[in-house]
């Protein structure tokens, strides 16, 4: 008798286990399977206050995101996927909390970036928007000795924010 209740539950769990399908993604990306490529072009800054090296470090760190967090093969262009677009904004010393005496105790530098998606796959994805970020810093501290730390802070997160609107689904 014991047997057989013993196979009846093995039985239960096999057919349970087999009639479900999860799927897990380490990265949270769910990419169309026929997606293979992905090109991504260049940001040039557009932004009024041009700093030099920002747009290569940003264009990297976006082609760095989806070769290491994806299975898509990076083509120069005609990618399935395709990201392209400008660094529109970039803004220092933006004061934000004044003290009693009528200075800045803190600063905000933002960097903003206009972003074109492209899906050839599912054209109902595409999109066209605006990504902003932010780090804050102390006014006592010097920027320019702070601006390339404070530059690969602020484009992880927009990299981030880009990735998980374009295949995070997020």
């Amino acid at each position: 008798m014991k047997k057989k209740n013993f196979l009846m539950v093995l039985l239960l769990v096999f057919i349970a286990s087999t009639g479900c399908k999860v799927n897990y993604s380490f990265t949270g990306g769910s990419i169309d399977p026929k997606i293979k490529t992905i090109s991504i072009q260049y940001f040039p800054n557009n932004s009024t206050l041009v700093q030099p090296t920002v747009s290569q470090v940003f264009t990297q760190a976006l082609k760095d995101k989806y070769s290491t967090q994806t299975k898509l093969a990076l083509v120069t262009r005609g990618g399935d996927l395709n990201i392209e677009g400008a660094i529109t904004g970039y803004t220092t010393q933006q004061p934000i909390a004044i003290q009693g005496n009528q200075t800045a105790a803190m600063n905000r530098f933002t960097i903003t970036v206009y972003v074109k998606y492209s899906n050839a796959i599912d054209e109902k994805q595409n999109f066209e928007q605006t990504f902003a970020e932010y780090d804050d810093y102390s006014s006592s501290q010097n920027f320019p000795a702070l601006e390339a730390s404070l530059i690969k802070v602020i484009t992880d997160k927009l990299v981030q924010d880009i990735f998980n609107k374009t295949v995070a689904n997020w």
